[in-house]
C-alpha cells in the first residue's frame, strides 16, 4: 500500500455545491437563494433567536433560581449500606466507589455518612463529614468515625 492509494470511506466525502454555474446545474442564476430579500443578500439572515423585532422568547421568560458556586457536594452513604461490610474493616470513599455503592461526581468534595439504618459491627469509617446520629451509631457499635 502506498500513500497515493489511500482514500476516504465510501460516502464519507460529499461534493460541494457548485453555485452559479449555469441553468443546467439547477443552481444557476440566483444560486439557490430565490429572488431578492434579506436571505438573498450578502451577509443576509438574522442571528439565532431573532424573532423579527418581537421580544424574543428567551427574554420573555422570567429568570428564576440561583446557582451557588460555593456549594459543597458530598457523596452520601447511609449506615444501612455500611452494614454489608465485614467487622473491623476500614471503609472509605475509594472502597465504596470500587464496590459501586456510591457515585463520585466531578465536583464532589468528599464522603458524608448519614444515620439512616442500623450498624451492629465495629467499623473504621473514614469520611469528610458525619451526621451526629451516624457518628453516635458507629461509636456505639464499637467502631471509629475518623473525619479526614
Amino acid at each position: 500500500m502506498r500513500l497515493g492509494d489511500l482514500s476516504p470511506a465510501a460516502g464519507a466525502v460529499t461534493a460541494s455545491k457548485r453555485l452559479g454555474r449555469g441553468i443546467g446545474s439547477g443552481l444557476g442564476k440566483t444560486s439557490g437563494k430565490g429572488h431578492k430579500g434579506q436571505w438573498a443578500r450578502s451577509g443576509g439572515g438574522v442571528r439565532p433567536g431573532f424573532e423579527g423585532g418581537q421580544m424574543p422568547l428567551i427574554r420573555r421568560i422570567p429568570k428564576r433560581g440561583f446557582n451557588n458556586h460555593f456549594k459543597k457536594v458530598y457523596s452520601i452513604v447511609n449506615l444501612s449500606v455500611l452494614e454489608g461490610f465485614e467487622a473491623n474493616s476500614v471503609v472509605d470513599m475509594e472502597v465504596l466507589n470500587e464496590k459501586g455503592l456510591i457515585k463520585v461526581m466531578k465536583d464532589c468534595v468528599g464522603l458524608k455518612v448519614l444515620g439512616n439504618g442500623t450498624l451492629s459491627k465495629a467499623l473504621t469509617v473514614k469520611a469528610k463529614a458525619f451526621s451526629a446520629a451516624a457518628k453516635e451509631a458507629i461509636e456505639k457499635a464499637g467502631g471509629k468515625a475518623e473525619q479526614i
